[in-house]
């Protein structure tokens, strides 16, 4: 497939990017594979992304990610080669406000085709949490810094990932003409799989002891929120921040009020203060993948069966009947 380096419309490219991710296990995330082949080439900020880009994409894409297998992608700091790498590519896709580094290498990037993935659902200012555990920041900063507020965790609910999955397919179409009959029918099956598994979702938790979980970092508020649940993080929304002495002693006492029976951590950071927190509390732990990056620890090999897995940790922890 020849392909206009460049050329590619704005919504095309964040479409692309977003598709990209998935390809991890089929291509080299190395730069030297990312960009001039004969393929659309693609550059995923990070898993999730690159997953959508390998489903909708098939055949006709070529994927290479930021963000490496077992990274963690908070932490991720652009390296000369990858902004090269980002120079090299036809589109990038990205999610604004979960990397900093890639917002601001894919922003000087020379690239025509740049897609923002949270423009194609709604996110949402789960603030309280974040505020409460900004670290360095303070309340004032992040309000004042665009994109701070707004939760990116999307692809953890599967509607608004079937929403971006959407997006993705109708910008390859748009992006690859001549192959816009496969890229509708690729994000036609991936959005039913989608709906599918939100209906597994909405079935496995409706009805449970208790409708309280905590997690390491506050990854999973949309997905509580789509299954009438409700996340109480350790931490914020960075996984590196460290509570506070009041926050693990307010979060003892609701383990007791609410029936709380877990604490899960996740396979990509330390489980050090889920864990202590649990010994504490008289509470057991558990693995829940905000499935940022798929490693030999990850419960699954792609999204669907680490997210059938979180769905089995959830209806063990609450209870579900």
């Amino acid at each position: 497939m020849n392909v206009r380096r460049h050329h590619i419309s704005g919504l095309a490219l964040a479409a692309v990017t977003a598709l990209g991710i998935g390809t991890l296990s089929a291509c080299s995330s190395d730069s030297a594979a990312a960009g001039n082949t004969d393929k659309f080439d693609v550059v995923a900020s990070f898993y999730p992304m690159a997953f959508l880009a390998e489903q909708i994409g098939g055949s006709h894409v070529n994927v290479s990610s930021l963000t490496e297998p077992g990274q963690e992608p908070h932490d991720l700091e652009i390296s000369a080669r990858q902004r090269a790498q980002l120079e090299d590519s036809d589109a990038a896709l990205y999610l604004k406000g979960l990397q900093p580094s890639v917002d601001e290498a894919i922003g000087q990037a020379g690239l025509d085709t740049k897609i923002d993935a949270a423009t194609l659902t709604k996110l949402e200012d789960h603030g309280d949490v974040e505020h409460e555990h900004a670290g360095e920041h303070s309340e004032e900063e992040h309000s004042e810094e665009e994109g701070h507020a707004l939760d990116p965790h999307v692809w953890l609910d599967p509607v608004k990932y079937a929403e971006i999955a959407k997006g993705v397919g109708a910008a390859f179409e748009k992006a690859d003409p001549d192959h816009a009959a496969d890229y509708k029918k690729n994000t036609d099956a991936l959005v039913k799989k989608l709906d599918g598994l939100n209906t597994q979702f909405a079935d496995g938790l409706k009805d449970t002891r208790t409708k309280v979980f905590f997690t390491n970092h506050a990854a999973f508020t949309y997905l509580a929120e789509r299954y009438g649940l409700t996340q109480e993080a350790i931490a914020g929304v960075d996984p590196d921040s460290e509570p506070s002495p009041a926050r693990i002693k307010e979060l003892q006492k609701e383990a007791k009020a609410d029936g709380v029976t877990t604490v899960f951590y996740e396979t990509l950071v330390s489980d050090k203060t889920a864990k202590t927190l649990a010994d504490d509390a008289g509470l057991k732990t558990d693995v829940l993948d905000p499935l940022e990056g798929i490693t030999d620890k990850s419960k699954g090999d792609d999204y669907f069966q680490v997210m059938e897995a979180n769905l089995k940790a959830l209806q063990t922890a609450l209870g579900a009947k």
